[in-house]
């Protein structure tokens, strides 16, 4: 790889002490130097109206800002019965509209699913790539990313806690950046 390549981090989580985030943090800190990433935060974007499409609230827009300065983005989301949650599904929407000015279009996607639980969040994270079919958002197929039993894996701060949480997101991360380069012919 022979340039950074700019990636968003959207964090699908919204909770304070969100082991979502607690992984997406740890993931960064295991990342090539090529990822330049940034968190893209969705907190705040008013739910998608097209009504609003004329004057767009000034989230939307700063929103949309930061999708346009990316080059491709890794969604890290929570599964929220058996999906991932409305917000993250709203700040797709928001990416992809008005009709004919989808920003995902053709950018590179990777998920990674978190929960507390032992299902990795495997619902959560094929949901979210079918949104990506009708988006064009090229999605890496693998490795694929099902982290269970989150609160094991990072503390408080980010931090990993044991070897193989460590091997697992470094290898994720740098797959990622050359599948990335691969797709954006930076390789």
């Amino acid at each position: 790889m022979t340039k950074s390549i700019s990636i968003a981090v959207i964090v699908g989580s919204l909770r304070r002490e969100s082991f979502t985030r607690r992984v997406a943090v740890a993931a960064i800190a295991h990342a090539p130097e090529a990822m330049q990433c940034r968190f893209v935060e969705i907190g705040d974007l008013p739910h998608y109206n097209q009504d609003l499409d004329g004057k767009p609230p000034a989230e939307w827009e700063r929103f949309r800002s930061e999708i346009k300065k990316s080059e491709a983005v890794l969604f890290f989301t929570p599964e929220y019965n058996r999906s991932f949650p409305g917000h993250l599904k709203n700040a797709i929407d928001i990416a992809s509209r008005p009709g004919g000015s989808n920003l995902w279009d053709g950018m590179p996607a990777g998920v990674v699913s978190v929960t507390p639980y032992s299902s990795g969040g495997m619902a959560a994270n094929h949901a979210l790539r079918q949104t990506f079919i009708y988006l064009n958002m090229p999605a890496m197929q693998q490795p694929e990313a099902y982290l269970s039993n989150a609160g094991d894996l990072v503390d408080a701060e980010g931090k990993v806690l044991n070897e193989k949480t460590g091997e697992i997101l470094t290898g994720y991360m740098g797959a990622f950046v050359k599948w990335v380069g691969t797709i954006r012919g930076n390789v």
